[in-house]
């Protein structure tokens, strides 16, 4: 069932944003580097790989450049246009085709890269790679300040890989054990809540079950 709810909402989706996304296109082809999507290689279900599409808003080289596949705050491989497009998530709308085809849904565990799933715990791996991977979740919607996270801290690195991932690892495992359409639908509604009323802790209030940030987390929430 939650299939058909993602063909339709993906389909109905790209329609509506598609007088959006062709301007865009065309601002994309004629700044920065010319290049208008990136593709690039994610985990999806069952552990295949698949490519993730979003709007260029990156140097091409980018993944072979700094932190890699890990970006942080005002990172310095952001594009002039990238930062805005990253803020308000309009470079992830290409990824409504990911859903269309069957690579992703529109809720569920995030897509990570090879680099940021091997830093989940072996036992959340297992359990994240049963479902197909979301444009939105659990995780995106705790981790939405994500970057400005990676830049408060010294050794970005080191928090991202023993803190960030094991808690993020935690809450998408979590999600997949406790998946239903109720929390398809009251996912959808509260990932356009937080974009209107950014808030970390919303979720916690709607669902108490979720597993508890670390204490060096919990000072990083802002809401």
């Amino acid at each position: 069932m939650q299939r058909i709810f993602d063909i339709v909402f993906s389909g109905v989706a790209l329609l509506f944003f598609s007088p959006l996304m062709i301007p865009i296109l065309i601002i994309l082809r004629l700044t920065g580097e010319g290049e208008m999507f990136f593709l690039q290689d994610r985990v999806g279900r069952y552990g295949n790989k698949f490519k993730l599409i979003k709007f260029s808003t990156m140097l091409k080289d980018s993944p072979n450049i700094g932190t890699g596949t890990v970006t942080v705050h005002k990172d310095p491989r952001i594009l002039p246009l990238g930062g805005f497009f990253r803020k308000t998530k309009i470079n992830e709308l290409p990824q409504l085709i990911n859903i269309f085809k069957g690579d992703m849904s529109v809720i569920g565990p995030r897509p990570q890269t090879n680099r940021c799933f091997n830093a989940f715990p072996c036992d959340f791996q297992k359990e994240i790679i049963k479902v197909r991977p979301g444009l939105s979740g659990v995780g995106s919607i705790i981790f939405r300040n994500e970057e400005e996270m990676m830049h408060a801290n010294n050794d970005p690195d080191t928090f991202y890989n023993e803190i960030i991932m094991p808690y993020k690892g935690s809450l998408e495992a979590w999600y997949v054990q406790h998946r239903d359409i109720f929390k398809y639908f009251s996912l959808i509604f509260i990932t356009l809540l937080v974009i209107i009323l950014p808030s970390n802790k919303l979720i916690f209030k709607i669902y108490p079950s979720i597993p508890k940030a670390p204490n060096a987390l919990n000072e990083l929430f802002k809401n």
